[in-house]
């Protein structure tokens, strides 16, 4: 059996990293048997590196190896990419295809992304795993496959699971054996050795020197949080190769390539709105809707009055309606002197003796007696609906919010 150490320079790996060393070591171990694998970690800190090798150490190392990304294929094609379609079995299938178990029969697939695939291929996939057998799309002819299944994800399969995004049965026989592979952030040793190892391949491949960093830019390179992980620092080594003319990297130099974490960072915003908005909102309206209503009415009082009656009480009760609708305070300011002009022509700087003048009493009274009677409304609405104030603030036509206000303004 392979050592550790051949297996790193076979298949490229750097690091000495105690949980990357661990991830290899399971990788080794299982590799003869045929049994699943899960490999898990963040995107970017090189999953696909484990199914090689476990496909390289076992026994189907002759077979085809065929990797799919399951998060590329559009849902409507991944049956049929995964398990083949039948002539005419749907729009566009103008030939018998075969897909990807059937080819690799004897070998290796590594499902990279699996936490992806929709619900119905993964009803498909377990019964692959569970006893070789498929079905090709639009076929009722069972068709069986000895192929071991390697798969890989980012994701966190307990909340995938939780929240139905990902069968649970199915999980279990994928996990085997669990792989994790670690974050670069959580190998900082590693982080200047992998750096050197892409900086060395850049240059063969451009045909220049190699870059090289001073002790400030080892220190940055290290600090750096690497959410991108190996992924990240590759592209960013090719970057520095490609643009920067001295090959003597400065801290100040690297670190004007790092991104900058602590800056332009959006704003958290609740997704929640809050209620009391929403309840001050509904309970302007429905305020704007009933005084709407309530001037409505009197408008039609005052055109009838003023169509029926006689002069005197017309313009007794145009008064009081006028007052009623706009507001004795409001008329006040506005037209100290409010006027009402008879048939009769007269000199408008002439004091008119005809004016209408009323009671502040007369307004209160009335004001009073309003009370009174949105008290005993709201008393017989709690009486009818045996306290429950939601009911009752229903039957009302108000907000439940506006009735305890009331409730509370009036001691109920």
């Amino acid at each position: 059996m392979d050592s550790l150490q051949s297996i790193k320079q076979r298949f490229g790996i750097i690091g000495n990293n105690n949980q990357l060393n661990l991830a290899l070591q399971k990788a080794m171990r299982v590799a003869p048997t045929d049994i699943s694998v899960l490999v898990t970690g963040e995107s970017g800190v090189g999953k696909e590196v484990i199914p090689k090798i476990i496909h390289n150490l076992s026994h189907r190392k002759h077979a085809k190896y065929i990797a799919v990304n399951c998060g590329a294929i559009p849902e409507g094609t991944i049956d049929s990419e995964l398990f083949g379609h039948e002539k005419g079995s749907f729009t566009g299938a103008s030939q018998t295809r075969s897909g990807y178990f059937e080819v690799a029969d004897g070998g290796t697939i590594f499902l990279d992304e699996v936490g992806e695939l929709p619900l119905t291929t993964q009803v498909r996939l377990l019964r692959v795993l569970e006893n070789g057998e498929f079905l090709k799309v639009g076929s009722s002819k069972v068709q069986k496959t000895d192929v071991r299944i390697v798969a890989a994800t980012n994701l966190n399969m307990s909340e995938a699971i939780q929240k139905g995004k990902f069968r649970e049965d199915l999980y279990y026989r994928l996990s085997t054996v669990e792989i994790f592979l670690p974050p670069l952030r959580n190998r900082p040793d590693d982080i200047h050795l992998l750096f050197r190892k892409f900086a060395s391949d850049f240059a063969q491949k451009y045909n220049m020197p190699t870059i090289r960093l001073d002790d400030e830019a080892i220190e940055a390179l290290v600090s750096n949080q690497w959410k991108g992980n190996i992924r990240q620092l590759r592209n960013l080594t090719e970057q520095i190769s490609v643009i920067e003319q001295n090959r003597n990297i400065t801290g100040p130099i690297l670190r004007s390539y790092l991104p900058d974490y602590n800056q332009n960072l959006p704003a958290l915003v609740s997704d929640r709105k809050q209620e009391s908005d929403f309840a001050n909102e509904r309970e302007i309206l429905y305020k704007i809707l009933f005084d709407m209503r309530n001037d409505i009415t009197d408008l039609k009082k005052l055109t009838k009055e003023l169509l029926s009656e006689d002069s005197v009480q017309s313009e007794k009760s145009t008064q009081v309606l006028i007052d009623k609708i706009y507001g004795k305070s409001q008329v006040e300011e506005e037209a100290p002197t409010l006027e009402i002009i008879s048939s009769e022509k007269r000199d408008p700087f002439e004091p008119n003796p005809e004016v209408v003048s009323f009671d502040d009493a007369e307004t209160v009274e009335e004001t009073v007696s309003l009370q009174e009677k949105e008290v005993e409304m709201i008393k017989q609405a709690l009486e009818r609906n045996k306290g429950k104030r939601k009911l009752a603030a229903k039957e009302l036509g108000i907000s439940e919010r506006t009735l305890y206000r009331k409730i509370n303004q009036y001691n109920l």
